[in-house]
């Protein structure tokens, strides 16, 4: 099948909200830039499926500062933030969340026009900005997605498209190759300045709240291109994800703002709340990090005080029925027509896999150590450290995409010619094929999910850890080094293979890490090695050594600009 090659000044890999804001500051600058997705344009990612809040000092609610949203920032992340990154994200939050309002994203308000700023957990003062509790991510995207149309020609866009790898000629990002979904055909991109905005890696577990294409493509891309990963160890477990009864076609992340909002008491199988037991006393109010509620839930569960279906009671029933439809609006019969009344029902739910903070190491201009290679958004490493602060990860994808966007275009000028020499081995990956299936590459995935949930969960220890590699090690064995089949339209089996061998590496990636840090610091806790050890406020570094993983530790970076108080 003949190969489409396609030239461009940026291009763009993953068309979330990072994606997106680096499309439209690129195209700002003057770059011709394309925009690709394995999924929808602005319909794929973590962005479009956020329902919550953004946080950003805007001091609407009260006084605020950059500098406060910092520091819980700084807490957050208990000791490992590049503290660079980190104070990007606050000093540039407020400007993203006036260019969205700008164009009309709809942030909600109070009569006399002040925008309205919810107290989510680990800040000190109300600070998230919001469209509505279950549509804020889905607002930012459809109007990200507008603005992006209206670039026309300046932006081009090609969905159903898998990037396979990067092309990398003589240290410099050169573009990069994969095939469309669509009918199977190889394509070649030449750009001079590549940015990888593919979002986490959260498809690596059995529960999570990702969509389908959030298995750690970037990271696996970045990895083999020649860049470094950072802190690969800190996944999420978002602690109240829906367990039961069943619920369809509503997110199991929702019950978050309604719980600090309302004061949702958590409740373990005998029917009393327990994190004070855990000296995380609440008052009615929704304070504990998500760490640390994780940690309790799944405590509670081993000690054989969990709910029946294996998390912990939600309860609404001591709020008002006036108070709970003032707050749930219509989502109150929705919930109905899933056969919940919460003013007499408890629901289940437990920890579930939701944001990666580790990700691709990057300098401040959000470049790796492959000139001209960058990242934006969640496939960051650094900014959040070893726990992200609530609300931030809207902000991360807007403010980082901005700023890649406008330091790409920047790079690409002048372009750079396309090296076929260097592309012709990853150009043989994406057609080659066995004509044969000896393993179902899906089924090999759902193992990969239960070996990571049950071995790499939020919970750790060091015989479980290395029975994860062995089995990881195992299933790559078993996918082979060739994908089955041919090129063809949309075989699920081929894009499958793909897939699975980006999660392996990812998966290793995590496991390597999580095995090496031994003692237990926000979103990362060894059962053998319980407590926060000083001298751990280390970052851990891994980067491709041949086929083999090389992890080294290095120091926190320390500088950041001053901030306003």
């Amino acid at each position: 099948m003949a190969r489409t090659h396609i030239d461009t000044d940026v291009l763009i890999i993953g068309a979330g909200g990072a994606g997106m804001a680096a499309a439209l500051s690129a195209a700002e600058a003057g770059a011709r830039v394309l925009l690709v997705d394995r999924s929808l344009i602005g319909r794929g990612g973590a962005t479009v499926m956020a329902q919550m809040t953004v946080a950003v000092a805007l001091g609407e609610e009260q006084p605020d500062s950059v500098a406060a949203h910092f520091a819980d920032t700084m807490a957050a992340g208990r000791g490992l933030c590049d503290a660079r990154l980190a104070a990007i994200v606050c000093q540039d939050g407020p400007a993203a969340i006036r260019r969205l309002d700008a164009w009309h994203v709809g942030w909600a308000r109070h009569q006399d026009g002040r925008i309205r700023q919810a107290h989510a957990p680990g800040h000190d003062r109300p600070r998230c900005v919001y469209v509505d509790f279950l549509a804020t991510g889905p607002a930012v995207s459809r109007t990200l997605r507008a603005q992006v149309q209206r670039q026309g020609n300046a932006i081009r866009r090609i969905g159903d498209l898998f990037v396979t790898d990067l092309v990398v000629n003589e240290g410099k990002a050169a573009g990069a190759v994969g095939f469309s979904l669509a009918d199977g055909r190889p394509v070649s991109i030449a750009a001079p300045a590549v940015i990888i905005a593919t979002g986490g890696l959260t498809r690596l577990y059995r529960r999570n709240s990702a969509s389908a294409n959030m298995g750690g493509d970037g990271y696996a891309l970045a990895l083999r291109a020649g860049a470094e990963l950072l802190d690969m160890e800190f996944v999420q477990f978002f602690p109240i994800g829906h367990l039961a009864p069943r619920m369809i076609g509503m997110d199991p992340i929702m019950w978050d703002p309604f719980r600090y909002k309302l004061g949702g008491r958590l409740l373990n199988g005998q029917g009393r709340e327990f994190l004070d037991e855990y000296g995380m006393p609440e008052d009615g109010r929704y304070v504990v990090t998500r760490d640390k509620a994780t940690y309790v839930i799944l405590k509670e569960v081993a000690a054989g005080r969990g709910s029946p279906s294996g998390g912990a009671w939600l309860s609404f029933r001591h709020v008002p029925e006036a108070d709970l439809r003032a707050a749930f609006g219509p989502v109150i019969d929705r919930l109905a027509a899933n056969g919940i009344d919460l003013t007499k029902n408890d629901i289940e739910v437990s920890p579930i896999a939701h944001y990666h903070m580790g990700g691709i190491r990057v300098t401040p201009e959000l470049e790796t150590r492959i000139d001209n290679l960058f990242a934006a958004g969640e496939a960051v490493g650094g900014s959040n450290g070893a726990n992200r602060l609530s609300g931030n990860a809207i902000t991360e994808a807007l403010v980082f995409g901005h700023r890649a966007g406008q330091i790409a275009a920047e790079r690409a000028s002048g372009g750079a010619a396309w090296p076929e020499a260097a592309a012709q081995s990853r150009l043989d990956l994406v057609t080659a094929g066995t004509g044969q299936q000896t393993e179902n590459p899906a089924a090999l995935i759902v193992e990969l999910q239960a070996l990571m949930a049950d071995r790499v969960g939020p919970f750790r220890t060091g015989p479980a850890l290395q029975l994860a590699l062995a089995g990881i090690d195992g299933l790559r064995t078993r996918l082979g080094d060739i994908p089955s089949g041919h090129p063809g339209s949309y075989d699920q089996s081929r894009l499958d293979w793909f897939d699975l061998r980006n999660m392996l590496l990812v998966a290793e990636a995590v496991t390597l890490a999580a095995l090496s840090r031994t003692e237990s610091r926000g979103a990362h806790q060894r059962e053998d090695h319980p407590g926060l050890d000083e001298a751990w406020t280390l970052n851990q570094n891994l980067a491709l050594d041949g086929n083999r993983l090389h992890l080294t530790r290095i120091a926190v970076p320390a500088t950041a600009p001053e901030l306003a108080a």
